[in-house]
């Protein structure tokens, strides 16, 4: 009971140094742009949802340990959450690119980093993973948000996309079901924020920059089509069939026989 209390304690310290640093951030954020009501707004109410979504995951979980590949994910959503100040300041008055593209470019490399620690250090869990999870989707949300400005609310699909296919899966259970592994979904998520950080830094002619995220677009919309009718051919294939009239009892015994599992040395 007391190391469980100590450890508790230990997982705690750490989300709430994570929040610290978030508001740490935008400290230097609003000494640096001047942040205005709308960044500070933003920022906090991120770093209060962050804490209170991962202090509520860590007290079901309860790992051993937070682990080093959860600590690179919490810095990058520290860094998150300094994008989401700068992007709500965005609506309001000008903020500057070169920071939140500088922002942006360290938190999608350390998303190349987190999972390379986990594996290597033997910490790969499912809270990690989904921890990893959110900080991308939201990331992606908050920069199509940014792109939309100049290049059309239609941007905004890239970054909804995700929660409307969560939603959906909360009215169509099939959708829930367990995907293979797709090196071709990885890189599909990986060049949306490419494409969005092209567009969110300018360095592309505007026509350019629209072809870019549009392609982004139509790469995501085809692998949420693929995953979607994978999902549903399967959810099909797994269907309960009817009941098949009771084998006899001998070919029950060697039925069971066959599929006994060989004993563990």
């Amino acid at each position: 009971m007391t190391r469980l209390v100590r450890r508790t304690g230990l997982l705690r310290q750490e989300t709430a140094a994570g929040a610290a640093a978030q508001i740490v951030l935008l400290a230097l954020l609003g000494a640096v742009t001047g942040l205005g009501a709308a960044g500070w707004l933003a920022g906090l109410v991120f770093t209060a949802g962050t804490w209170a979504a991962l202090t509520h995951a860590l007290s079901r979980t309860r790992p051993a340990a937070f682990g080093p590949a959860n600590g690179v994910t919490l810095a990058r959503a520290t860094l998150v959450g300094g994008v989401t100040a700068l992007v709500a300041d965005s609506f309001t008055r000008p903020v500057p690119v070169t920071l939140l593209a500088a922002l942006t470019t360290v938190a999608l490399v350390l998303d190349a980093v987190d999972g390379q620690v986990a594996r290597r250090t033997g910490c790969v869990s499912s809270l990690g993973a989904r921890f990893d999870m959110e900080v991308d989707a939201f990331l992606i949300l908050v920069l199509s948000a940014y792109v939309a400005l100049s290049l059309g609310p239609w941007v905004l699909l890239i970054g909804a996309m995700r929660y409307v296919f969560v939603a959906a899966a909360r009215v169509l259970p099939w959708l829930s079901g367990a995907l293979p592994p797709s090196m071709a979904r990885k890189t599909v998520a990986a060049l949306q924020g490419v494409a969005l950080l092209v567009a969110t830094a300018g360095v592309l002619p505007h026509l350019a920059e629209l072809a870019v995220v549009l392609l982004a677009l139509a790469l995501l919309t085809w692998s949420f089509a693929r995953d979607i009718h994978w999902l549903r051919r399967t959810g099909r294939d797994h269907r309960p069939t009817a009941a098949r009239p009771a084998a006899a009892p001998r070919a029950l015994v060697a039925a069971a026989r066959v599929t006994r599992p060989a004993p563990r040395n």
